[in-house]
């Protein structure tokens, strides 16, 4: 959805682990990219912008229907960086969490693991938590504001019919659409260029990742794959 900046929401834990039902947000992802390869990840707990690990998880996408560039992963909290993490959780393999209050989306391996995105979360008053499921994908989507979208804000008029697909479209490289009881929640979890906004509450509902992670979840989520949000007290 559209992004609108707002006041920097407190750093947690890095090691929360999630309990509870309801939450705030939305979808991300699409068609089935190749993952790439990548050197071995790092052993230590330091994360760093510099470490060739992460520059080159997070460095340019040439081959995607729109050159993704690559992040600048200093103006990301190390934090965020994508990361397998233990995780205790009752939900299933290949389930999606996101932890709104910290800012992390988990999808859940076997073994007490999971893989851990760093995420920019709906700003309070445009909230939705729950369970639901990723109906379906896109690879870099048209977006259509809803209409009270709209109302409050005229000069998204011109894309009443829908933005075409590009770096500049607020779905970004992947959207993962959110369905609960057979209809649209109107909630996505979705790609951003806008890297300073992730661990942060900015948008207006949905869930956002870094292109990089939003392809890469994409490439690992099928269809009907669950997905609960819980949404907490910090926003």
């Amino acid at each position: 959805m559209i992004h609108i900046e707002d006041a920097d929401t407190p750093r947690l834990s890095r090691r929360a682990l999630i309990t509870g039902a309801a939450a705030s947000l939305a979808v991300a992802g699409c068609t089935n990219t190749e993952r790439r390869l990548l050197p071995a990840e790092p052993a230590g707990p330091v994360l760093s912008p510099k470490d060739p690990y992460y520059l080159s998880m997070y460095g340019p996408m040439p081959e995607e229907k729109f050159p993704v560039p690559a992040v600048n992963l200093r103006r990301v909290d190390p934090i965020y960086y994508r990361q397998v993490v233990d995780y205790a959780t009752s939900e299933r393999p290949g389930t999606l969490v996101v932890d709104t209050p910290n800012r992390f989306l988990y999808l859940v391996q076997e073994n007490g693991k999971a893989l851990r995105y760093g995420v920019g979360i709906g700003r309070a008053g445009f909230s939705w938590g729950g369970r639901a499921r990723i109906a379906y994908k896109r690879a870099w989507p048209r977006w259509t504001p809803p209409a009270d979208m709209i109302q409050r804000q005229p000069e998204l008029e011109k894309y009443r019919n829908g933005m075409e697909p590009g770096l500049q479209n607020p779905l970004g490289a992947r959207a993962l659409y959110i369905f609960q009881g057979g209809k649209d929640t109107i909630y996505r979890v979705h790609g951003t260029l806008e890297e300073w906004t992730i661990g942060k509450a900015v948008s207006s509902g949905c869930v956002r990742l870094l292109n990089q992670d939003v392809i890469d979840l994409a490439s690992r989520v099928p269809n009907n794959s669950p997905i609960v949000v819980i949404q907490g007290g910090a926003a």
